[in-house]
């Protein structure tokens, strides 16, 4: 097995909102070119770089094919175990994204040009799966972490919570999980649109609230995985870049992709929670310290880390594999150019910096 980087961490910086705007917040975040991103303020300067940059004009499709996504796509038909998930404040455009804007539905889809990384990557499984030759077999599953309880979000009725468990073959699952069979990736495409739409199902059972930050504020964290089953025809697979594995000849594979969209980071302070939000914000900021926590002993070289913590709460249980095991991850950090994010802004740099030293062997 060939050992390749955590990501390496793509950055991303949504423009300045109206509020932002209207308050007289000044651009403190400034890309320099070439992965590099440049903070500037009081008291404050810092340079820092990435493996890509994409600035507060960038398309979703540039995202898309900037940061890798097709890649893990492709990886994920060689049957790899792949993962993307977007990190940053509240309010920073982490499921914007991923999934594109909140107001689509089935029907009224989101115009092609904002369609996040969600659906991209449906439509390039669409199309890798025709240029190679490749028969899917295809099936997804869907939950979230709300208040450190792991809940099934396609499950009919109320969303369930499910007990996660550790095997030595399996390492931590969810157990009883609800899979559900696709005949075709328009189908998984239309269980995300009705996710977005319907009352009862997907992102709209999912825990969201407002508050001074943002309008809709993820309370919980979200995964989506998707497993493909590749029987290979005559197709022929595409050489990944360096920072990937060379795909194997298996002529049957089975590999995932999972979408994560954490819950944004958030000071109670600044965003005016109080009573369940308050505690919302707790348990959500307790579990993205877990994650920093054990990123920044993945970082140390092999020979100095310590035992890594995973237990230590539900998402780093379940993004084990991901984080520091046999998976291919991409992180997306999310970031606002506002001096009013400042402290925030720089926290999240300094993460994704952490992340970038990680390595797994997949």
């Amino acid at each position: 097995n060939t050992s390749v980087s955590l990501s390496p961490p793509a950055i991303r910086v949504r423009p300045l909102t109206c509020a932002e705007t209207r308050r007289g917040d000044r651009r403190v975040v400034h890309s320099l070119g070439d992965g590099t991103i440049h903070v500037s303020a009081a008291r404050h300067d810092a340079t820092f770089g990435f493996s890509a940059v994409f600035d507060v004009g960038a398309s979703q499709e540039a995202v898309f094919e900037g940061s890798g996504m097709r890649q893990l796509v492709e990886l994920a038909i060689d049957g790899f175990s792949c993962t993307v998930f977007a990190f940053g404040q509240t309010g920073s455009g982490k499921t914007y994204t991923l999934m594109g804007p909140l107001a689509q539905s089935e029907t009224q889809p989101a115009a092609p040009g904002l369609l996040g990384l969600m659906q991209r990557s449906f439509a390039c499984l669409l199309e890798q799966s025709r240029t190679r030759g490749s028969d899917l077999a295809l099936s997804a599953s869907y939950l979230e972490i709300y208040n450190e309880q792991v809940r099934d979000l396609l499950s009919p009725g109320p969303p369930c919570t499910l007990p996660l468990r550790w095997s030595k073959t399996r390492g931590f699952y969810v157990e009883n999980q609800l899979s559900v069979d696709f005949e075709s990736l328009e189908a998984i495409a239309d269980l995300l649109l009705k996710a977005l739409d319907h009352p009862l199902a997907g992102s709209q059972r999912r825990q969201t609230s407002a508050h001074a930050l943002n309008r809709h504020s993820s309370r919980s964290h979200a995964l989506l995985t998707v497993h493909v089953r590749s029987r290979a025809g005559g197709g022929q697979s595409i050489t990944p870049p360096t920072w990937v594995p060379q795909p194997s000849a298996c002529p049957s594979k089975q590999g995932t992709l999972c979408f994560v969209d954490l819950a944004g980071s958030e000071r109670v302070k600044e965003t005016g929670s109080s009573g369940e939000l308050s505690v919302e914000a707790n348990n959500i900021n307790r579990s993205l310290l877990a994650l920093g926590h054990c990123i920044s002993l993945l970082a140390k070289p092999r020979g100095k880390r310590t035992h890594i913590p995973y237990r230590d709460s539900k998402l780093t249980r379940l993004l084990a594999r991901s984080l520091g095991g046999s998976g291919v991850t991409l992180m997306v950090a999310c970031i606002s150019p506002s001096s009013h994010c400042l402290s925030e802004t720089l926290s999240t740099l300094h993460y994704a910096s952490r992340a970038r030293r990680v390595t797994t062997r997949p």
